[in-house]
């Protein structure tokens, strides 16, 4: 429940844990707070609210260009791990059942000497996890401790004195304040809201969603876990609803634009690195194959059907030279 008297997220556990972050939240107030001056000068005077809605935007999109790298990196081990989970399966079938300490390290010996040999780390995925959430958590605390910063409930925050905190708490966009909730809203501030908070659970289900279809290997679209992952796609969406009449409505320009990002993200995640066997991998399979064959044709190159057919007519030729019969191998002669 909104308590505008207490700022839940600086008390108990979550009150350590963004002590913690303070750093973060303090460059993020910068960030927002020189944006805002820069659009101030270009010429929204008229319009302040607008300059800080785009500079929350813009925050970020500073916050997913820095974590890009590391998105990037986990998203290829992540990639280089599916793809010899099959091999990774067979040694654990080899080893079933046998729970002697030699057949279990000698299981792990095997599974690590896998990873090595193809560059795959088992816990490179989490990097994106480690960095993304405590930079995003913070812009959520940040945006959300404005109002009670600008009312003196809590003190002033990096670039958001209390005076910044009014200008940004009662800056009005799309004929509602910043600081402004669904549940203390009149009926056009409530169809503004809603239309955001609609957005907002729309933009995550299509991330969801387009992933599921798309980017799980079609093994896996079936079974328990499959309609686990069905009920989630639909279920996390809806739960966004009741949070988002809570939320003021800078967090929720913040969680649409944050949803917009990882929505491109993860369409081209599924265009540049699908996960092995998916239907994504197919058609990148396909375009690959298009490709490869337009630069061979631009180049004067045979096609890789040509080239295929050649090497078939080879075979069959050589084949038709030496027999059909398989020749025994020769046995060298040992050294005296």
């Amino acid at each position: 429940m909104y308590d505008s008297q207490h700022f839940t997220l600086d008390s108990g556990f979550f009150g350590f844990f963004y002590t913690i972050l303070r750093p973060i939240e303090w460059l993020q107030t910068w960030i927002m707070k020189i944006f805002h001056d820069f659009l101030v000068l270009l010429g929204f005077q008229d319009g302040p609210g607008i300059a800080w809605v785009l500079s929350i935007v813009f925050l970020v999109l500073v916050v997913h260009a820095i974590i890009l790298p590391v998105w990037w990196h986990s998203m290829k081990s992540m990639r280089k791990t599916q793809a010899i989970q099959p091999e990774i399966m067979k040694i654990q079938r080899k080893y079933k059942g046998r729970n002697d300490p030699a057949s279990r390290e000698a299981m792990s010996r095997e599974t690590m000497k896998l990873y090595q040999e193809n560059g795959a780390n088992p816990m490179g995925s989490c990097g994106i996890a480690i960095v993304q959430g405590p930079a995003f958590m913070s812009v959520w605390y940040t945006l959300s401790a404005v109002s009670y910063i600008a009312t003196g409930v809590r003190e002033p925050l990096g670039a958001f004195t209390q005076p910044v905190a009014e200008d940004f708490a009662n800056s009005m966009a799309f004929g509602v304040t910043l600081s402004q909730r669904f549940t203390e809203s009149d009926t056009h501030g409530k169809i503004i809201m809603g239309i955001f908070i609609a957005l907002m659970c729309l933009t995550l289900f299509l991330m969801q969603f387009n992933n599921m279809r798309k980017n799980l290997p079609k093994a896996s679209m079936q079974g328990s876990m499959y309609t686990m992952q069905k009920a989630m796609a639909f279920g996390f969406p809806v739960m966004y609803i009741f949070s988002g009449v809570m939320f003021p409505f800078a967090v929720l320009v913040y969680w649409i634009t944050n949803n917009v990002c990882n929505l491109i993200r993860s369409q081209y995640q599924m265009y540049a690195i699908p996960t092995p066997g998916s239907p994504a991998a197919e058609e990148k399979e396909i375009r690959d194959h298009k490709r490869e064959n337009a630069r061979r044709e631009k180049a004067g190159e045979p096609s890789l059907e040509e080239e295929a057919l050649a090497k078939a007519k080879e075979d069959a030729a050589r084949k038709a030279e030496t027999g059909f019969q398989r020749q025994q191998p020769v046995r060298r002669k040992k050294r005296k």
